[in-house]
């Protein structure tokens, strides 16, 4: 689809929802997104100019949750005091532009891990963002799931507890894999004899806040990214742990959250916001969220491997899984 394409038909899905004529330029591509487009656009209303980003799913492409439903719950976040670009439109019947979409607000600032660590040597203001990061979890946690007006979506697997099903649904996925990986079977052990308790309460979990789904300034934490895969009903933990993976650090790793920060003003800020932390469940999740990682890329090169993506970034993620190991058996190794 060409740059003229695209503009009419963002062009026609805004003027619908304003009620007026818009005239898109500026037209040009993210670095960010590896199954998803995003598209920086300016839209013109009457000589207002408003700089916005489109995130358009390829048609065919499988959704985690409708974009109906990834915007229900962008819309409830950024109520309930989450940093989070405002939703604009979404369509499942994007025809005009090739897929499903989705257009917010442009916010400026940095999102690839190197150049936000880059900021923050430069302005020394990592605890900052990592305060702000658990402050902003914090909120999300606090939202009440039923007030999303476009259900999301729950995990599908046995189990009464976030723990036990997301247990259920990584055995699945590491049966499913091509080639047997004794690692990951290890790492499924090791999961199974260290079950945490359940979490006093079930939140909405994000399951993708990390160094690259988020939006970096001088000032600090300006938006989250990346809400395709958010769950109805979670640990809190799995969003709290999530973002300490070593995966995540991109070689500064003496800074467990993200490369830019220690553990401390993160869980600063997320219990001076309301939150409540739990260490062991911290711990059992960082071990389920490396395994499950290891597994995503996995799967994102079979994707790749099978015609499904034509996407070079998802054939480079097999090179990945082999390290996502290492990270797994180091922390589950027995304490000296």
């Amino acid at each position: 689809m060409t740059k003229l394409d695209l503009a009419a038909g963002l062009a026609t899905y805004l003027g619908e929802i304003w009620g007026a004529e818009v005239a898109v330029s500026d037209l040009s591509a993210s670095t960010a997104g590896a199954r998803r487009h995003n598209l920086l656009f300016v839209a013109e209303v009457a000589g207002e100019r408003t700089p916005l980003v489109a995130t358009i799913v390829p048609a065919g492409e499988t959704l985690i949750n409708s974009i109906e439903a990834e915007a229900a719950v962008r819309a409830l976040a950024e109520r309930g005091g989450v940093a989070v670009p405002h939703v604009h439109l979404q369509r499942s019947d994007g025809d005009l532009v090739g897929g499903p979409l989705m257009v917010s607000d442009f916010v400026d600032g940095e999102t690839v891990p190197r150049r936000v660590l880059r900021l923050v040597a430069e302005h020394g203001n990592g605890e900052l963002i990592a305060h702000q990061l658990g402050a902003t979890l914090a909120r999300l946690h606090a939202l009440d799931p039923s007030a999303v007006s476009v259900p999301l979506r729950t995990l599908d697997a046995p189990g009464t507890s976030p723990a036990e099903r997301a247990l259920a649904g990584l055995t699945t996925a590491v049966d499913e894999l091509p080639r047997a990986r004794p690692a990951l079977r290890l790492g499924l052990r090791w999961l199974d004899e260290h079950l945490p308790a359940p979490p006093p309460r079930e939140t909405i979990v994000h399951t993708d806040v990390r160094n690259g789904n988020l939006i970096v300034g001088a000032d600090g934490l300006r938006a989250v990214l990346d809400w395709e895969g958010a769950l109805a009903s979670g640990d809190p933990m799995q969003d709290l742990a999530w973002p300490a993976l070593r995966m995540w650090r991109f070689r500064e790793d003496a800074n467990e959250v993200g490369g830019f920060a220690g553990r401390a003003p993160y869980i600063a800020g997320y219990q001076g916001a309301g939150g409540d932390f739990d260490d062991a469940r911290f711990e059992w999740w960082k071990v389920e969220g490396t395994l499950r990682w290891a597994v995503g890329l996995a799967a994102q090169t079979m994707a790749f491997l099978d015609g499904r993506v034509p996407s070079i970034v998802m054939a480079a993620s097999g090179r990945r899984v082999p390290e996502l190991e290492w990270d797994l058996l180091m922390l589950i190794r027995p304490a000296r």
